[in-house]
Protein backbone atom coordinates (compact mmCIF):
# COMPACT_ATOMS: atom_id res chain seq x y z
CA UNK A 1 0.00 0.00 0.00
CA UNK A 2 1.40 3.38 -0.96
CA UNK A 3 0.38 6.73 0.47
CA UNK A 4 -0.09 9.79 -1.75
CA UNK A 5 1.54 11.97 0.89
CA UNK A 6 4.61 13.73 -0.41
CA UNK A 7 3.98 13.07 -4.08
CA UNK A 8 5.22 16.06 -6.13
CA UNK A 9 2.66 18.45 -7.59
CA UNK A 10 -0.30 16.06 -7.28
CA UNK A 11 -3.56 17.73 -8.35
CA UNK A 12 -5.67 15.11 -6.52
CA UNK A 13 -7.23 17.46 -3.98
CA UNK A 14 -7.88 20.14 -6.59
CA UNK A 15 -9.75 17.61 -8.74
CA UNK A 16 -11.81 16.38 -5.78
CA UNK A 17 -12.67 19.95 -4.80
CA UNK A 18 -13.69 20.73 -8.37
CA UNK A 19 -16.00 17.69 -8.43
CA UNK A 20 -17.54 18.71 -5.11
CA UNK A 21 -18.11 22.32 -6.21
CA UNK A 22 -19.39 21.63 -9.72
CA UNK A 23 -21.09 18.23 -9.56
CA UNK A 24 -21.86 17.91 -5.82
CA UNK A 25 -19.91 14.62 -5.85
CA UNK A 26 -18.18 13.14 -2.86
CA UNK A 27 -15.43 10.58 -3.58
CA UNK A 28 -16.05 6.93 -2.75
CA UNK A 29 -13.21 4.74 -1.48
CA UNK A 30 -14.35 1.24 -2.39
CA UNK A 31 -11.34 -1.02 -1.85
CA UNK A 32 -9.67 -1.79 1.45
CA UNK A 33 -6.60 -2.95 -0.45
CA UNK A 34 -6.36 0.40 -2.28
CA UNK A 35 -7.63 3.04 0.16
CA UNK A 36 -6.23 5.88 -1.96
CA UNK A 37 -8.38 4.98 -5.01
CA UNK A 38 -11.21 7.56 -5.23
CA UNK A 39 -14.25 6.91 -7.43
CA UNK A 40 -16.44 9.77 -8.68
CA UNK A 41 -19.91 8.79 -9.87
CA UNK A 42 -23.32 10.23 -10.74
CA UNK A 43 -25.89 10.25 -7.97
CA UNK A 44 -28.78 9.08 -10.16
CA UNK A 45 -27.48 6.36 -12.51
CA UNK A 46 -24.45 5.48 -10.33
CA UNK A 47 -22.14 5.47 -13.36
CA UNK A 48 -18.53 6.38 -12.80
CA UNK A 49 -17.28 9.48 -14.58
CA UNK A 50 -13.80 9.43 -13.03
CA UNK A 51 -11.47 7.49 -10.78
CA UNK A 52 -8.27 8.71 -9.15
CA UNK A 53 -5.61 6.05 -8.61
CA UNK A 54 -2.08 5.88 -7.30
CA UNK A 55 0.07 3.52 -9.41
CA UNK A 56 3.77 2.86 -10.14
CA UNK A 57 5.08 4.91 -13.06
CA UNK A 58 6.48 1.82 -14.73
CA UNK A 59 2.97 0.36 -15.11
CA UNK A 60 2.15 3.35 -17.30
CA UNK A 61 5.25 2.87 -19.43
CA UNK A 62 6.98 5.79 -17.72
CA UNK A 63 10.50 5.80 -16.34
CA UNK A 64 10.97 5.33 -12.62
CA UNK A 65 9.37 3.07 -10.03
CA UNK A 66 7.81 5.68 -7.75
CA UNK A 67 4.04 5.95 -7.47
CA UNK A 68 2.07 8.67 -9.23
CA UNK A 69 -1.52 9.95 -8.97
CA UNK A 70 -3.56 9.51 -12.15
CA UNK A 71 -7.10 10.33 -13.23
CA UNK A 72 -9.06 7.95 -15.47
CA UNK A 73 -11.95 9.64 -17.29
CA UNK A 74 -14.26 8.90 -20.19
CA UNK A 75 -13.63 10.67 -23.50
CA UNK A 76 -15.35 10.94 -26.86
CA UNK A 77 -13.91 8.06 -28.95
CA UNK A 78 -13.32 10.40 -31.90
CA UNK A 79 -11.16 12.60 -29.67
CA UNK A 80 -9.12 9.90 -27.94
CA UNK A 81 -6.45 9.76 -30.67
CA UNK A 82 -5.76 13.48 -30.62
CA UNK A 83 -5.87 13.64 -26.81
CA UNK A 84 -3.22 10.92 -26.59
CA UNK A 85 -0.85 13.25 -28.47
CA UNK A 86 -0.96 15.70 -25.54
CA UNK A 87 1.75 15.55 -22.87
CA UNK A 88 0.53 13.82 -19.73
CA UNK A 89 -2.42 12.01 -21.38
CA UNK A 90 -2.05 8.25 -21.81
CA UNK A 91 -4.14 5.21 -22.79
CA UNK A 92 -6.56 4.29 -20.02
CA UNK A 93 -5.18 2.30 -17.10
CA UNK A 94 -7.48 -0.67 -16.30
CA UNK A 95 -10.34 0.85 -18.33
CA UNK A 96 -11.59 0.59 -21.91
CA UNK A 97 -8.88 2.22 -24.01
CA UNK A 98 -11.35 3.05 -26.79
CA UNK A 99 -13.26 5.62 -24.78
CA UNK A 100 -11.32 6.21 -21.56
CA UNK A 101 -8.01 7.98 -21.01
CA UNK A 102 -5.52 8.42 -18.20
CA UNK A 103 -4.45 11.92 -17.16
CA UNK A 104 -1.33 12.39 -15.06
CA UNK A 105 -1.94 14.48 -11.94
CA UNK A 106 1.70 15.43 -11.42
CA UNK A 107 1.34 18.89 -12.97
CA UNK A 108 2.12 17.81 -16.54
CA UNK A 109 -1.47 18.60 -17.62
CA UNK A 110 -2.69 22.05 -16.64
CA UNK A 111 -5.74 22.37 -14.40
CA UNK A 112 -7.85 23.98 -17.11
CA UNK A 113 -7.47 20.99 -19.41
CA UNK A 114 -8.22 18.61 -16.54
CA UNK A 115 -11.42 20.52 -15.69
CA UNK A 116 -12.47 20.59 -19.35
CA UNK A 117 -11.98 16.82 -19.67
CA UNK A 118 -13.85 16.20 -16.42
CA UNK A 119 -16.78 18.27 -17.68
CA UNK A 120 -16.86 16.18 -20.85
CA UNK A 121 -16.63 12.87 -18.97
CA UNK A 122 -19.46 13.97 -16.69
CA UNK A 123 -21.65 14.69 -19.74
CA UNK A 124 -20.74 11.43 -21.52
CA UNK A 125 -21.75 9.30 -18.53
CA UNK A 126 -24.84 11.26 -17.47
CA UNK A 127 -28.32 9.73 -17.70
CA UNK A 128 -30.68 10.89 -20.47
CA UNK A 129 -32.83 12.56 -17.84
CA UNK A 130 -29.84 14.39 -16.42
CA UNK A 131 -28.63 15.41 -19.89
CA UNK A 132 -32.06 16.79 -20.73
CA UNK A 133 -31.99 18.79 -17.52
CA UNK A 134 -28.47 20.00 -18.20
CA UNK A 135 -29.18 20.85 -21.81
CA UNK A 136 -32.42 22.75 -21.86
CA UNK A 137 -34.03 23.28 -18.47
CA UNK A 138 -31.42 26.00 -18.03
CA UNK A 139 -29.99 28.48 -20.46
CA UNK A 140 -27.12 27.31 -22.62
CA UNK A 141 -24.00 29.47 -22.56
CA UNK A 142 -21.85 30.10 -25.64
CA UNK A 143 -18.65 31.86 -26.57
CA UNK A 144 -18.88 33.55 -29.97
CA UNK A 145 -15.97 35.24 -31.76
CA UNK A 146 -16.07 38.88 -32.82
CA UNK A 147 -13.46 40.61 -34.98
CA UNK A 148 -13.22 44.40 -34.45
CA UNK A 149 -11.50 44.75 -37.83
CA UNK A 150 -14.77 43.87 -39.55
CA UNK A 151 -17.36 45.28 -37.13
CA UNK A 152 -17.17 48.04 -34.51
CA UNK A 153 -19.00 46.26 -31.72
CA UNK A 154 -18.00 48.91 -29.17
CA UNK A 155 -19.81 51.56 -31.19
CA UNK A 156 -22.78 49.28 -31.84
CA UNK A 157 -23.43 48.71 -28.13
CA UNK A 158 -23.00 52.41 -27.35
CA UNK A 159 -25.81 53.15 -29.79
CA UNK A 160 -28.11 50.24 -28.88
CA UNK A 161 -28.32 47.63 -26.13
CA UNK A 162 -29.80 45.14 -28.63
CA UNK A 163 -27.90 44.41 -31.83
CA UNK A 164 -28.08 41.88 -34.68
CA UNK A 165 -25.52 39.07 -34.80
CA UNK A 166 -24.81 36.12 -37.06
CA UNK A 167 -26.98 33.16 -36.07
CA UNK A 168 -25.67 29.79 -34.96
CA UNK A 169 -28.17 26.95 -35.33
CA UNK A 170 -27.52 25.74 -31.77
CA UNK A 171 -28.31 29.04 -30.05
CA UNK A 172 -31.90 29.46 -28.80
CA UNK A 173 -33.86 32.33 -27.28
CA UNK A 174 -32.78 32.84 -23.69
CA UNK A 175 -29.28 31.46 -24.18
CA UNK A 176 -26.32 33.46 -22.91
CA UNK A 177 -23.81 34.61 -25.53
CA UNK A 178 -20.33 35.78 -24.54
CA UNK A 179 -18.62 37.78 -27.26
CA UNK A 180 -14.91 37.07 -27.49
CA UNK A 181 -13.31 40.11 -29.17
CA UNK A 182 -10.10 39.44 -31.07
CA UNK A 183 -6.94 41.59 -30.96
CA UNK A 184 -6.22 44.09 -29.58
CA UNK A 185 -8.45 42.79 -26.74
CA UNK A 186 -8.16 38.99 -27.15
CA UNK A 187 -10.70 38.52 -24.37
CA UNK A 188 -14.37 37.98 -23.62
CA UNK A 189 -15.73 41.53 -23.47
CA UNK A 190 -19.53 41.22 -23.45
CA UNK A 191 -22.19 39.05 -21.85
CA UNK A 192 -25.42 39.05 -23.87
CA UNK A 193 -28.74 37.23 -24.03
CA UNK A 194 -30.27 35.92 -27.24
CA UNK A 195 -33.70 37.61 -27.34
CA UNK A 196 -34.71 36.58 -30.88
CA UNK A 197 -33.27 33.92 -33.17
CA UNK A 198 -33.57 32.48 -36.69
CA UNK A 199 -34.29 35.82 -38.38
CA UNK A 200 -33.88 35.47 -42.18
CA UNK A 201 -31.09 37.74 -43.37
CA UNK A 202 -29.00 37.53 -46.53
CA UNK A 203 -25.55 39.06 -46.50
CA UNK A 204 -22.20 38.04 -47.93
CA UNK A 205 -18.80 39.66 -48.45
CA UNK A 206 -15.20 38.46 -48.48
CA UNK A 207 -15.20 38.09 -44.69
CA UNK A 208 -18.61 36.76 -43.69
CA UNK A 209 -21.68 35.03 -45.06
CA UNK A 210 -25.03 35.17 -43.27
CA UNK A 211 -28.39 33.52 -43.99
CA UNK A 212 -29.92 33.98 -40.54
CA UNK A 213 -29.24 36.39 -37.68
CA UNK A 214 -30.24 36.73 -34.07
CA UNK A 215 -30.82 39.67 -31.76
CA UNK A 216 -28.62 39.80 -28.68
CA UNK A 217 -29.10 42.09 -25.69
CA UNK A 218 -26.13 43.44 -23.73
CA UNK A 219 -26.21 42.32 -20.08
CA UNK A 220 -22.67 43.01 -18.88
CA UNK A 221 -19.41 44.48 -20.14
CA UNK A 222 -16.24 43.00 -18.68
CA UNK A 223 -13.26 45.12 -17.73
CA UNK A 224 -10.13 45.07 -19.83
CA UNK A 225 -7.75 42.41 -18.56
CA UNK A 226 -10.56 40.07 -17.51
CA UNK A 227 -11.21 36.74 -19.27
CA UNK A 228 -8.25 37.07 -21.58
CA UNK A 229 -7.27 34.29 -23.95
CA UNK A 230 -4.44 33.22 -21.64
CA UNK A 231 -6.93 32.88 -18.79
CA UNK A 232 -9.41 30.98 -20.99
CA UNK A 233 -6.70 28.43 -21.77
CA UNK A 234 -6.74 27.52 -18.06
CA UNK A 235 -10.30 26.27 -18.64
CA UNK A 236 -9.38 24.13 -21.64
CA UNK A 237 -10.28 26.68 -24.33
CA UNK A 238 -7.48 26.70 -26.89
CA UNK A 239 -9.24 28.26 -29.91
CA UNK A 240 -12.37 30.32 -30.61
CA UNK A 241 -13.11 30.07 -34.32
CA UNK A 242 -16.87 29.67 -34.04
CA UNK A 243 -19.64 29.34 -31.42
CA UNK A 244 -18.66 26.90 -28.68
CA UNK A 245 -20.23 25.92 -25.37
CA UNK A 246 -18.82 27.23 -22.11
CA UNK A 247 -17.34 24.67 -19.67
CA UNK A 248 -19.10 24.59 -16.31
CA UNK A 249 -15.93 25.66 -14.52
CA UNK A 250 -15.68 28.81 -16.66
CA UNK A 251 -19.39 29.53 -16.15
CA UNK A 252 -18.75 29.55 -12.41
CA UNK A 253 -15.81 31.94 -12.82
CA UNK A 254 -17.86 34.35 -14.94
CA UNK A 255 -20.71 34.34 -12.41
CA UNK A 256 -18.21 35.40 -9.74
CA UNK A 257 -16.98 38.27 -11.93
CA UNK A 258 -20.51 39.46 -12.63
CA UNK A 259 -21.36 39.40 -8.90
CA UNK A 260 -18.28 41.48 -8.14
CA UNK A 261 -19.42 44.09 -10.67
Amino acid sequence: MKSTEGLPKSRREIVLQFAADNYKTNPEYLWASAPEYAVLRHQDNKKWYAIIMNVPRERLGLSGKEYIDILDIKADPVMVGSLLMENGILPAYHMNKGNWITVLLDGTVDDGMIFFLLDRSFELTASKKKLKTMNRSEKQEWIVPANPKYYDIEKAFKENEIIMWKQSNNIAVGDIVYLYVAAPYSAIRYKCEAVETDIPYKYEDENVSMRHVMKIKLLHKFDEGQLTFNELKEYGIRAIRGPRSVPQSLQNKIKELCKEK
